[in-house]
């Protein structure tokens, strides 16, 4: 796919008219992509670098600002339910991030389009390339629009993590706490990605992946909850 020569329909879906195009082509430029196009010299992964920074900064004073009473437990959790892997994914396919992304042959037949962590990293490097083509002012309201807006939503439900409730749940009808094993790790030490599977009651269960070992196993807790609660 040749995306984001596409650069109308891209700014538009962001809402946003990018200064620079270049910054906003690199943003969907996966790491795959470089071994089949040598005329490209640089992936997303610098920009979404900048963009994990800015974003977690942008929601921590928000959060810091309008909850005023809570204490720092509760605005850690709930901001970790606005940037988790599977929220930043959401957002990204409302915005259409899959279609735009530059991935090569292999990345593209294994499913990159839709792959979460992906998905995710992309958004990020897009705030980047917002954050140094128009500044922080512009990088907020873009993540007050898709990221910030979702607090109500995501208020509605509790904010323990995963993990916590998947092992709330199993314990509560009596069986042993899950058990989670790394299956695989994956690419170079700045870019790996790790795919993790939970046990419970001695069988394999569900699996899930990350960025790091943490992220892979809160997404394995996730999908086991899904099952779970689909199964009662």
């Amino acid at each position: 796919m040749d995306s984001p020569n596409e650069q109308p329909s891209v700014e538009q879906r962001l809402g946003i008219t990018f200064k620079d195009k270049g910054l906003l082509h690199r943003a969907f430029v996966h790491r795959s992509y470089l071994n089949e196009n040598k005329n490209e010299t640089e992936s997303n992964e610098r920009l979404e670098f900048l963009g994990d920074a800015v974003l977690e900064f942008v929601v921590s004073e928000h959060l810091f600002v309008k909850f005023p009473n809570q204490d720092e437990g509760h605005l850690t959790a709930l901001r970790s339910r606005l940037v988790n892997t599977t929220s930043l994914a959401e957002t990204a396919r409302e915005l259409g991030a899959g279609e735009a992304l530059f991935l090569s042959r292999g990345e593209e037949q294994s499913g990159g389009r839709t792959n979460r962590t992906l998905l995710a990293n992309t958004l990020e490097a897009i705030i980047g390339a917002i954050f140094i083509d128009q500044g922080v002012g512009s990088a907020r309201d873009f993540i007050d629009r898709f990221i910030i807006k979702k607090i109500p939503e995501t208020m509605k439900t509790s904010l323990k993590d995963p993990k916590s409730l998947l092992q709330e749940f199993v314990q509560a009808n009596s069986y042993p706490a899950p058990i989670y094993r790394v299956l695989s790790e994956e690419g170079p030490d700045h870019a790996k990605e790790f795919t993790v599977e939970v046990w419970i009651d001695k069988k394999p269960y569900a699996i899930g992946r990350g960025s790091s070992k943490k992220t892979a196993t809160q997404s394995a807790a996730e999908e086991a909850l899904k099952i779970w609660n689909h199964g009662k």
